[in-house]
């Protein structure tokens, strides 16, 4: 009975042939996958301790795509995330030209961005002129509803006049302008004299 061969075979020629070559093999332990078997170049048996299982070389993901803090791995190596967990973020609006710029980062899907509640709080149908509408709020206001007019007198002059209403009046009602002085006189030279204003 042959004795039991202690050595590892890396090569088997038989008749000429070569049957088996692990001489240029380039397995090790932390190329093969953990736990599984084979043998090296040497021919030893070997016995991996490779934790990947996946080729990542073509991956492509960022650190900005990935959460701040959580790591994956990418294009053989391990990443680390950088985008920030913004959770609910919500905005206000409190004027017509205000905007509201979305922060950049992840966001849970819960955040809103809504009228301020001061402002939501006006859009009544009877702050809105009638055939108007505001936000989906269809106004009722004829635009007589507390109205105080006023009427005024004025007296020409040579000068612009802004003619308002006073205090506690919201309009106009009517101006009535006096009509410009025009008086005519007979002078010592026999003539007429015409005094306007």
């Amino acid at each position: 009975m042959p004795e039991a061969i202690t050595k590892t075979i890396n090569k088997v020629i038989y008749n000429g042939e070569v049957l088996v070559d692990l001489t240029a093999d380039t397995v090790t332990e932390e190329r093969l996958l953990a736990g599984a078997t084979a043998h090296d170049k040497s021919g030893a048996v070997i016995t991996g301790t490779c934790p990947y299982d996946v080729d990542s070389t073509d991956a492509t993901a960022a650190v900005g795509e990935l959460l701040e803090g959580k790591t994956a791995y990418a294009r053989g190596a391990k990443i680390t995330g950088t985008m920030k967990d913004n959770a609910a973020v919500a905005g206000v609006i409190s004027a017509k030209d205000q905007e509201y710029t979305v922060p950049q980062g992840y966001h849970d899907g819960s955040g809103k961005v809504y009228i301020d509640a001061t402002e939501q709080a006006k859009l009544v149908a009877a702050n809105i002129r009638e055939g108007v509408t505001i936000l989906g709020v269809e106004g009722s206001m004829s635009g007589t509803e507390d109205a105080k007019p006023q009427a005024k007198s004025a007296t020409p002059s040579a000068d612009e006049q802004v003619i308002l209403p006073d205090e506690g009046y919201n309009y106009l009602s009517q101006v009535t302008v006096a009509a410009i002085p025009y008086v005519e006189t007979e002078n010592a030279a026999g003539g007429t004299t015409v005094t306007i204003g």
